[in-house]
């Protein structure tokens, strides 16, 4: 089972620069897409149902912002479009599939760059979704989860180009390196460090300006994370910076 994880940042633009074939070529079985920017008017996903794909959306109210979607080559046995918290639903932020021996649980979190307000926005929901990943893995109707999507945060200096410069910015603040620290001690794995645990100069995110990805000047936001119960399944991992449809690269998971 190939997972993977990418945000788009727009859906549309992504379309527009070939996408599809990209797709049809690495063929995940799940594909968890963020920031997908749904706008006033429906997004036309008929390209992927055309490759055998059955889309899950979850946009934000807001029209041309955030957003989640998920499109799979298999049939969920469940379907939960948000986390019941409205706050954070109506930017679309949470999108859950369950299948007979895993659920894929999409996430876009929230990005502190705007400003103080938004940041303290961020915290808080970093610190809720927390809680809400350890609930759902006591739930017993719940199986073994895998959390992809844009975490909008660096775990360590290995996750990011220049660290000694960005202390304090926004995606590795001293608060969010002790969230993603917390985070994997409640028995969360970071399936990239599981088969990469000391590779520097992976990365996920790169600024359009200066030149930045050609530079790799960039920053590992995106992740997928398994319950610890999932790792004797855990086959490959790893990130395709070559796909350039967005400013981010996809990350990929597979599983026995």
């Amino acid at each position: 089972m190939k997972i993977v994880s990418y945000n788009l940042n727009g859906l549309r633009s992504a379309l527009s620069k070939g996408l599809l074939d990209w797709v049809a070529a690495t063929a995940p079985d799940v594909l968890c897409v963020q920031e997908i920017k749904a706008g006033t008017t429906p997004l036309d996903v008929s390209g992927l149902a055309a490759l055998g794909y059955r889309a899950y959306l979850h946009p934000a109210r807001k029209p041309g912002y955030s957003g989640v979607a998920t499109f799979s080559r298999r049939e969920p046995t469940a379907v939960v479009v948000g986390c019941g918290e409205p706050l954070y639903d109506e930017e679309g932020r949470v999108l859950r599939l369950d299948f007979d021996d895993v659920s894929v649980l999409n996430t876009y979190m929230p990005s502190g760059t705007s400003g103080p307000a938004r940041q303290a926005f961020k915290v808080a929901w970093l610190h809720w979704f927390r809680a809400y990943v350890a609930g759902l893995r006591q739930d017993a109707a719940v199986p073994p989860l895998i959390i992809g999507g844009d975490y909008n945060c660096c775990q360590t200096a290995l996750d990011l180009h220049n660290p000694k410069a960005n202390q304090q910015s926004p995606g590795f603040t001293p608060e969010e390196r002790q969230w993603f620290r917390d985070l994997l001690a409640d028995g969360w794995l970071d399936s990239f460090r599981q088969l990469h645990s000391d590779a520097p100069g992976h990365y996920s995110w790169w600024s359009y300006r200066a030149g930045s990805r050609a530079r790799n000047v960039g920053w590992r936001l995106d992740h997928l994370l398994l319950d610890q119960a999932l790792l004797p399944r855990l086959r490959g991992a790893g990130l395709w910076p070559d796909a350039v449809h967005s400013d981010h690269c996809p990350a990929w998971v597979v599983m026995e």
